[in-house]
């Protein structure tokens, strides 16, 4: 039988029809494959790097963080409540110098570390980076101070370090699920009772159990600073697992008669007071 010759325009356009594939769906020839065919493999590069810049965007650039002030190897992140004043007492090493200074002298490195007030962050910031705890929790009853507290645990790494809580912590066993306390009107904190004179501002906060906390929590270290409740807390807290409580003590709040009801607490749990980092209202109390 006699071959039927292929022309050699026939040839032609048999090379360069699209392939179907197995549906029988012809492939559009894409800019792309266009360009390895006129070009090779220089023109191929190009294109394939063209495609990935449109459909790779850059990351968005990180916002800057403004840093206005520094201690104990903590960056202060700026934050409404920072004001010139309170900047400059801490760059001087001013900023509850009296409560750092006990702390870091009475906490062992490595401690479970429960803090009552965290207030700005910056102190539960200090020790978390001074004493490496095997873990701590921060509990601060002001909403307000959430997002900075944040925003300096993650500047200075430590949010994988301190796990922080927006409640107020109760010992007594009826105690309410919530609690209405005042809001400062300038900076960050709350107080049980409403200032003097001027318009306070109300706010509801979730309570946590101390029972329950401490459950949760095991602790062997607490750092107080929590305006005045602290006399209350004592008189209902099962401290019998903790070893070291510092903390800042109210006369203003509850008088010299709260005063020594605190110490008569603390010291019938088992504690001695360090005289030594004791001073001005800030008490360290040790386990003997």
């Amino acid at each position: 039988m006699a071959k039927t010759k292929t022309s050699p325009a026939r040839k032609g356009k048999a090379m360069s029809r699209p392939y179907a594939g197995k549906s029988g769906v012809k492939a559009a020839a894409t800019p792309q494959v266009k360009a390895v065919t006129a070009g090779g493999t220089a023109a191929a590069a190009a294109a394939a790097k063209a495609v990935l810049r449109e459909i790779v965007a850059p990351p968005a650039p990180a916002p800057a963080v403004t840093i206005v002030a520094r201690l104990h190897g903590i960056e202060v992140p700026a934050a409404p409540h920072l004001d010139a004043a309170l900047r400059q007492a801490i760059d001087e090493g001013r900023y509850e110098a009296r409560e750092i200074r006990a702390a870091l002298a009475c906490i062992p490195k490595g401690a479970r570390i429960l803090e009552l007030g965290a207030s700005t962050g910056i102190v539960g910031a200090v020790l978390a980076r001074q004493l490496a705890p095997a873990a701590m929790l921060s509990v601060e009853a002001d909403p307000r101070a959430m997002e900075a507290i944040r925003a300096l645990h993650s500047h200075n790494g430590l949010s994988e370090v301190i796990s922080l809580r927006n409640a107020v912590v109760l010992s007594a066993p009826d105690a309410a699920e919530s609690v209405e306390l005042f809001l400062r009107e300038n900076g960050v904190g709350v107080s049980i009772l409403p200032p003097d004179g001027g318009e306070a501002k109300p706010v509801a906060v979730p309570v946590l159990r101390y029972a329950d906390l401490a459950a949760e929590f095991p602790h062997d270290a607490i750092m107080m600073d929590i305006e005045g409740a602290e006399l209350d807390f004592l008189r209902h807290a099962d401290l019998s697992a903790v070893k070291i409580v510092v903390g800042e003590f109210h006369r203003d709040v509850y008088g010299r008669p709260g005063m020594r009801e605190c110490r008569e607490l603390l010291a019938a749990q088992g504690f001695a007071m360090d005289e030594e980092q004791s001073r001005n209202g800030v008490w360290a109390w040790v386990r003997v």
